[in-house]
Formats: structure tokens, sequence, C-alpha cells
């Protein structure tokens, strides 16, 4: 039904189809030029060649014998466009990708990311790739170039370092293709954004399984010798040469007539907890990674550690109040609940509050455990105020508390001041590196164990304080 009243219905007819036309040319048109023209890109080269026939025209003016050879170079600039423009574009899919990325990556760690690059043209290809980084690594400038061989493939690997745990978004990754005359380059989309989500040290974990058996060790862990042997009884077996004299059960022998001895066992099944302080004291930085990140990475280490020697394994997280609690436990998917939980903590880095996890822990946690409290005090006056906590905590658990020295503090220990102000300057760090030390002590003179380290030697040096806990019988 026509609703111009003063225009005829085969005229609004003719005119909505002429409409139509226009628009479907118009999309044609968009369509085209964007498929063949939207990603052509010209070269540096073709417009040094260009400008240079420019010049040299300028040259004929004055020698006109040059007109020629200069029409001619022209000539042959515009040939070669003109091929270059038809080998890169005689074939839809002349060349594809593939991105392997894993679908996890590991904090504070270096993480792969290999392209495949497959070349379906004749001819040797130079391809320059453009990767859309994740914002959190902050790289603007990431170019790769490879040369790829015709009707062959080429790849490279670049590595991640990820200083946070999340989600990070991959986003398109972009070739620029190339023949071998090199005036144009095709923009090319091959690989799709993906997503991955990066995790507390698992490269770590890995590594310090090792130090499970006790046949290998790692630099910076030491040996404790075994004094004695657990208590913990396994079975009843014959006596037979070389075996401990001591462990010879009287009652067994007497009831079967032959020498019968009792076998231990390491205590096992024993709570391991790691209390992680998320408060402002655990914002500050070291290699890129908060405190925080390092303890969280240090923990998932320990608790691997824990769950590999038979021992329950479990965290407790707080700042201005307590946090997430994972039970400890050992099973199966025990490891995969802790990494899950390690993954999601998230602060907003207050005021720590000792009080309150230390209520949780006397009410949700009655068994005898293994604490270990990740933490920092930067002074005597801050370390002062939560002792009470410690020590009622010591009172009914066995407390490890690990804290950090300042690597930077340390290197201005070492240095030798050479004006008033360095003077100042190394007193003030002598000064703070002091009242560390008397930390220690003073967790000594209240019987609670401590830990003072770096955070690059943070995961060694408490594995290994839990092993030899664990082989003088003390967990």
């Amino acid at each position: 039904m026509c609703f111009c009243p003063l225009v005829a219905p085969s005229i609004c007819k003719n005119h909505l189809f002429i409409h139509k036309i226009t628009i479907l040319v118009t999309q044609f048109v968009k369509a085209f030029f964007s498929t063949y023209f939207g990603s052509l890109y010209i070269s540096k080269k073709w417009y040094l060649l260009v400008a240079g026939c420019a010049v040299l025209f300028f040259v004929t003016f004055f020698f006109t014998w040059l007109y020629l050879p200069v029409w001619s170079i022209t000539f042959g600039i515009f040939l070669a466009t003109v091929t270059d423009y038809a080998l890169l574009y005689r074939k839809r899919g002349g060349v594809t990708a593939a991105v392997v990325a894993a679908p996890r990556f590991s904090l504070g760690d270096n993480n792969n990311v290999a392209i495949t690059i497959n070349n379906h043209y004749g001819f040797r290809l130079k391809c320059s790739l453009i990767h859309e980084l994740p914002f959190q690594f902050q790289e603007r400038d990431f170019l790769k170039v490879l040369v790829v061989p015709g009707r062959s493939s080429a790849g490279l690997q670049y590595a991640l370092r990820p200083t946070s745990r999340g989600e990070y978004d991959f986003g398109m990754l972009w070739g620029f293709a190339a023949t071998p005359i090199g005036f144009l380059q095709r923009r090319i989309p091959l690989a799709q954004p993906f997503t991955t989500k990066v995790y507390p040290s698992f490269q770590k974990m890995r590594k310090y399984m090792l130090l499970a058996a006790n046949e290998y060790t790692l630099p910076g862990v030491k040996r404790v010798r075994r004094l004695g042997h657990s208590m913990e009884f396994e079975k009843i077996k014959d006596y037979v040469q070389g075996d401990d004299v001591r462990t010879i059960n009287w009652k067994a022998t007497a009831r079967s007539s032959q020498l019968m001895v009792n076998i231990f066992t390491d205590t096992r099944q024993q709570q391991v907890y790691c209390l992680i302080d998320k408060g402002r004291s655990m914002k500050m930085p070291f290699d890129g990674l908060t405190l925080l990140d390092h303890s969280i990475n240090a923990s998932l280490a320990i608790l691997n550690v824990a769950l590999t020697k038979h021992d329950k394994a479990g965290i407790i997280t707080f700042a201005n109040k307590a946090g997430d609690i994972v039970a400890a436990d050992r099973r199966n998917n025990q490891l995969h609940r802790l990494l899950e939980a390690l993954y999601r903590q998230k602060t907003d880095f207050l005021e720590s509050d000792y009080d309150s996890v230390w209520s949780t822990i006397s009410t949700k946690i009655t068994q005898r455990s293994l604490m270990l409290l990740f933490t920092n005090f930067e002074s005597r006056a801050s370390f002062d105020r939560q002792l009470p906590y410690i020590r009622k905590l010591a009172q009914n658990h066995l407390l490890v508390v690990v804290f950090f020295q300042n690597t930077l503090l340390e290197e201005l220990h070492t240095t030798l001041p050479d004006n008033l102000e360095g003077i100042y300057i190394k007193t003030i760090a002598d000064h703070f590196a002091m009242e560390k030390r008397l930390i220690v002590k003073e967790l000594r003179r209240h019987g609670v164990l401590s830990i003072l380290t770096t955070p690059e030697n943070l995961s060694v040096d408490v594995i290994n304080k839990y092993l030899e806990l664990k082989a003088r019988q003390m967990v």
C-alpha cells in the first residue's frame, strides 16, 4: 500500500527499488574496498623510491637526456607495485597462524607463548607480527618479524612474566605480509582473542616437589640429622639381623617364642596451615611482585610438600578481618582447592587485625597444628602491637612467624657513605635492620619460631624449616 498521496503508486515502487539498489551497491563497494584496499599498507621503501623519482624529474629540467630513463624507472616501479598487489591478494587464505598458550600462567615465572605461521603462497614471505598483549604487561611495542619460505611453516616463541593474579585478555594477532618485492604489505588477522588465567606459581611448586623425597636436595636446603626415630607405631615383625635392638617388643617375643620388633613410621596426618596476612604491610613490592604474592607462591609450594609428606594442608587469610579458610585435609582434590583459593585472594591492603584471626582460629581449629604465619614487621612498634596475639596463637599451636628483610636496607648497610647525607641514610638503615634482628630475639624469648628471609629465598627457607621440624619430630 502506497502512502504518497500526490505520487502514483508505480513511481513510489520505483523509488523504493532504486533506494535498495543504492544500498546494495554501497555495501558492495565498502566491502570491496575494505577487503582489497582497507588492509593494504604501503612500505617505506615505496615512498622513498617515488620521492627519488620526483627528484629525478626535477633534475630532467636541466638534463633532458634523463627524461626517458626516469620515465622507465617510474613505469617499472608502477609495474612492480601492481605485481606486488596481485601476488598478495590473489589468494584469500594465503597466510594462517596458530597461537599456543597455556590456559594457566604461573605468577612471577616466564610463561611461553608459541606462534606458528603457515605460508600457503609459492614464494618467500616476510611477516611482521603484532600481538595485542594484555594491558597488565604494559607493552605497546610488541613486534616480531618472521621470514617464512614458500609453502612452508615457521614459528617463534616469546616469554611473558605476569606480576599479578587474575584474568589476562589477549587481543588479535595481526600479520603484515610482504612479498620479496616489498613495496606493499597486507594486514591479515591471524588469530582471535583469547583469555588465560594467572595462578600462583605452580612452576616453583613442581620444582620444590623434589624436596619431598629424601634422596633429593636443592641449593639452599640443608639436611637435618634425625635424632632418634618417630614414635608413631606401624606394626610388629620378626627380628632380622640389623634391626635396632632397642625396638624389641618383649611381650610379643614372650608370646611367640622368637624375637619380635616394633616398626615405627614418620608421624603423618598432621595439620599444616598457612596464615597469610593481606594487610598493608604486605603491599611492599619486590621484583615486580608484592610481598603478598611472594607469600602466596611460597604457601602453595610448602602446602604441596606437606601433602606429599602425608600431612594435611590448609590456609587462612586475614586483613582487617578474617578472610577465607580452607580446612586442612589431604583429599585427592585438596591441592586444587588450595590453588583456587589462593588464586581468588584479593585485598585492599587495610590494617591487619590479629585479634579477629586469633578468635577465628581458637574457635574453628581445635587440633594442635603447625601454623606458618606470613607477615611483615617494618618496625618494633608494629611488632609490639601484635605480639600478644602471636603469643596466644603459640600457646595452642606450633607457630612459625615468617617475615621479610628489606633488601634495599641491606644494600644501604653494605655501602660506604661519602657525604653527610649518606651517613644519615646508612645510620637509619642500620637502625631498621637492627630492629628486625631484635624482633627475632624477642620471638625466640617467648618460645616462638621465626624465619627472617628475603622474598627471593622465601620458598626455600620455609620448606627447609618444615623439613627440619619434621626431622625433629615437632610436627
